[in-house]
């Protein structure tokens, strides 16, 4: 029932979500029609055409995905169609009269505004809709895949439906209300009419474009992940403790099956792996993300562990599951594993269903899978690699590998992937978007309005602040003028912030200073003696490594030319 509850809120929250931005001119083409034989047609074909897909995807494979491409293709041609009719009067009858045939045989209507017309239209409507998934309906997708097709699997999709069908249903009912006074009031049918007509063209032409995941998605004008993953987690189960400590001689316990491998939203390095086809391999299923730094200073050692042992039968499966929107593009994660020189299969976890399916919580994770398939023990953040690298030794000599070599990898890396220092009272990760800003000393934060802040002299301990006009949306604070700066007082060897530019790809010249001067011989690896340095892409950047040790300073990074996005400062 609580998941039912979750799949149901989850729906009600999708209105606001960036990917159903592009649908909803659809919908409020029909808002000034009758709600009972237009509107509600309209919304049980979206959520039922929507049920379908989810189910198609959750146990079709990737048959199933390559169907509803397809359907959004051809989706977006008769949505377009919908669109042209809006503006051009006599498009709209020829279109119409297929509709008033149909709509004479099946229901004694005569208009070309039957039931049967828009429930045409939100099946096709619900074909651009389905890409929209947030953790809420990875978890509901996680279930069907596990468990198969079922009366509950069924269940749990139409509740999230239904959820959605709710809030689009009162946008719906507000909207007609809304436009029909407009119309009495102000005669503009005509041109309301071609207003829609271009909204729905332009809604075609974002979905095409890939507007609807990517752009938008980017940009988390409205993204509801955050208060979805919220609800998940207040409903879920605790997360499972540590692993106990292998002992010699002491067979290792097993912690349960590993899940399926369905729905990742595509993969790097390898074709898609699939749980049958791992079997008889040792496996270690690592869970990380691009602009984490504890996964940063993990993945060294998962990469030599993956040199080390591919020969003797271990698969190391990398699962990219983002924190942030940015990491959720497919080009900037195709980016970084070149740049760190992933060499092993990474699979694209948009939707949290592998993350999900583990019941995880926690980057970096690693997960280890003898070769029958069971997880035999499970680690959570950085250290602890000599034991890993135990297991894995364990596990492959199990499963009857010989010749296994000795010792244990190094895996030092370098830069922000270096080992982190051992000052345990260096300053925590501190987020910069209101949902989880803590110790922000610039007065207020204004959520979503663009506001001056001012630094104050004086920053205590841990503390940060932001000097200029900034608007701090739920994830990130975004620079609204040239010239402007954040400041931490910071305690640590290195400083590192996750930054982002505002317009793509556009290079920003950024400068950095320590105490009010050049960092020089304490400049990071993104940084030059002077402080300068370039944002090129959205990830990690480390800004400060203090040559002499960890210690406390003031920090600052300024913007000259605007144009930057930053999310949260790391420490090590």
């Amino acid at each position: 029932m609580l998941v039912l509850i979750l799949a149901y809120l989850g729906g009600v929250l999708t209105i606001v979500s960036p990917c159903i931005l592009p649908v909803l001119p659809f919908v409020f083409a029909r808002a000034d029609r009758p709600f009972m034989r237009e509107g509600l047609p309209l919304l049980g074909g979206m959520g039922l055409t929507f049920a379908l897909v989810a189910t198609l995807a959750a146990v079709g494979g990737h048959w199933a995905i390559r169907f509803n491409q397809t359907g959004r293709w051809l989706a977006m041609a008769v949505l377009a169609l919908m669109g042209m009719a809006l503006l051009w009067p006599r498009l709209s009858d020829a279109l119409a009269r297929p509709f008033v045939a149909l709509g004479r045989r099946w229901s004694r209507q005569a208009d070309a505004g039957s039931p049967w017309s828009a429930a045409g239209l939100g099946v096709a409507t619900g074909l651009l809709w389905a890409p929209c998934a947030g953790p809420i309906l990875g978890l509901v997708l996680t279930t069907a895949a596990l468990q198969g097709a079922s009366v509950t699997t069924t269940i749990l999709l139409l509740g999230f439906s239904a959820g959605a069908a709710t809030s689009l249903a009162l946008a719906l009912v507000l909207g007609g209300r809304f436009l029909a006074s407009m119309k009495r009031a102000l005669g503009i049918g005509a041109w309301l009419r071609r207003a829609l007509g271009v909204l729905v063209l332009a809604g075609v032409a974002a979905i095409a474009l890939g507007v609807d995941t990517g752009l938008l998605t980017r940009l988390s004008l409205a993204s509801t992940a955050r208060i979805e993953q919220r609800l998940v987690d207040a409903f879920a189960d605790d997360p499972a403790p540590p692993s106990p400590v292998p002992q010699a001689g002491v067979p290792l316990p097993v912690e349960g099956w590993m899940p399926p491998l369905d729905g990742a939203t595509g993969w790097f390095n390898s074709p898609p792996l699939t749980r049958a086809g791992l079997r008889g391999r040792v496996v270690l299923v690592d869970f990380w993300t691009y602009s984490c730094i504890n996964c940063l200073r993990a993945m060294p050692y998962v990469s030599a562990w993956a040199a080390k042992y591919r020969d003797h039968g271990l698969v190391v499966l990398g699962v990219h599951t983002p924190e942030f929107a940015f990491e959720k593009i497919p080009g900037n994660v195709a980016r970084a594993i070149e740049s760190i020189g992933i060499e092993h299969p990474v699979a694209l976890d948009n939707d949290y269903a592998i993350w999900r399916a583990f019941d995880n919580r926690y980057w970096p994770a690693h997960y280890f899978v003898d070769a029958q398939g069971r997880i035999r023990y499970h680690h959570y953040g950085e250290g602890g690699y000599e034991r890993s690298e135990d297991v894995i030794r364990r596990l492959l000599a199990d499963a009857g590998a010989t010749g296994l070599p000795g010792g244990y990898v190094s895996g030092d890396g370098h830069d922000a992937a270096a080992p982190a220092s051992t000052d345990y009272t260096r300053t925590p990760e501190t987020y910069l978007g209101h949902a989880r800003a803590e110790r922000f000393a610039s007065g207020e934060l204004a959520p979503g309005v663009a506001t001056d802040y001012r630094a104050p002299e004086q920053l205590p301990l841990h503390h940060w602040a932001l000097q200029g006009r900034w608007t701090v949306t739920a994830e990130h604070a975004r620079l609204e003028r040239p010239g402007g700066s954040v400041v931490m007082h910071f305690r640590g060897r290195d400083l590192h912030l996750v930054i982002a530019p505002t317009a793509g790809d556009r290079p920003v010249r950024f400068r950095i200073t320590l105490d009010g001067a050049a960092p020089g011989g304490d400049a990071g690896s993104d940084v030059d003696a002077q402080g300068y340095g370039t944002l090129d892409t959205d990830r990690l950047y480390q800004l400060v490594r203090l040559r002499d040790g960890s210690g406390e300073r003031r920090f600052e990074i300024t913007f000259p030319d605007g144009g930057a996005r930053v999310y949260a400062f790391t420490s090590g």
